[in-house]
C-alpha cells in the first residue's frame, strides 16, 4: 500500500470529518479559487495583473474570492498609499501548504479527465 494513499474503514464520513471537507471546499472549492492560488504561486501579483490573468473572471469574482482567501489566511492584501491605490497579493504559508495538493489535483486531472 501507498504512504500517500488514504484509506476510510468506515463506511460514512463522521460529522467531525465532514464539516472539515466542507469549510475547506468553502475557502478553495469555488471556480476561481485554485487558478487564483496558482497564480499568486509565482508570486506577489497586484489585483489588475491577477485580473487579466485569470481567463474568464469577473472583477466582482475576483473580488469576492480574494476577500474569501482573505479572510481564511490563505493570502495576504498589501494596501500601499499611492494614487491611486496600489494593492498587492500574496499567499501566506498556509496558502503555500495548499500547493502539493493542488498539483496533485491538476496531475489527476491531467491522467483521467479528457479534453
Amino acid at each position: 500500500m501507498s504512504e500517500n494513499r488514504v484509506v476510510i474503514d468506515e463506511k460514512k464520513i463522521n460529522s467531525e470529518q465532514s464539516c472539515s471537507l466542507r469549510e475547506v471546499l468553502d475557502i478553495i472549492g469555488g471556480k476561481w479559487a485554485m487558478p487564483i492560488i496558482y497564480m499568486l504561486s509565482k508570486g506577489k501579483m497586484r489585483f489588475k495583473e491577477l485580473e487579466r490573468s485569470i481567463e474568464g473572471i469577473n472583477t466582482r469574482m475576483l473580488v469576492k474570492e480574494l476577500k474569501n482567501m482573505e479572510t481564511n489566511g490563505i493570502l495576504t492584501r498589501e494596501v500601499f498609499a499611492t494614487v491611486p491605490p496600489t494593492v498587492e497579493y500574496a499567499l501566506t504559508p498556509k496558502g503555500e501548504k495548499l500547493l502539493p495538493s493542488i498539483h496533485s489535483l491538476y496531475e489527476w486531472g491531467q491522467e483521467f479527465i479528457s479534453e
